[in-house]
């Protein structure tokens, strides 16, 4: 059984990572909405802390909250001046992204409810993964591992980097 002290800090991380979602996308600044992005990988960093996956938070904390995030602040100074402001959304344009959240979290409560992982959440994990196992699942080329998925996020995002230096270029 979770302690009190231990229920309460991962409302308080959940929190923030609902807080600061929606701060990032309704912010119009938009040096602000990549730092409340900042600012929810690290929260999410911290859940995964207070699971005991210190590898994954490592992770989080390294791949995303520090390289992606610098990656798209150096991208809007290339391309944009950091003061100016998104245009505000046209009211049908809004009307029509709350339908679509809507739509959206309607199928994924859906989908939530008809899937049967629950009961597979309930069994803790028989053996600890060594970190020679965790390489190997992350860096192999086998059915279920991640070496080709990793180099095409790579590859994806070498290629932004491109096309925002092209963009700044023309002015």
């Amino acid at each position: 059984m979770e302690s009190v002290g231990s229920i309460i800090m991962y409302c308080v991380i959940v929190a923030a990572i609902i807080v600061f979602s929606i701060l990032t996308v309704t912010t119009r600044r938009i040096l602000r909405a990549a730092t409340y992005l900042l600012f929810v990988l690290f929260a999410t960093a911290g859940i995964y802390f207070k699971l005991d996956y210190e590898f994954l938070g490592a992770v989080q904390i390294a791949v995303y909250a520090g390289g992606i995030v610098v990656l798209f602040v150096f991208s809007i100074l290339l391309t944009t001046n950091p003061g100016d402001s998104s245009a505000r959304l046209a009211s049908k344009r809004r009307v029509m992204g709350i339908i679509a959240a809507l739509f959206a979290f309607v199928v994924m409560g859906f989908a939530l409810c008809r899937h049967e992982f629950w009961t597979a959440l309930s069994r803790p994990f028989t053996t600890d993964l060594t970190m020679q196992e965790i390489g190997q699942v992350l860096l192999g080329t086998e059915k279920w591992q991640y070496l080709l998925p990793f180099e095409a996020v790579s590859v994806l995002l070498l290629a932004c980097i491109i096309g925002g230096v092209v963009v700044a270029r023309k002015r």
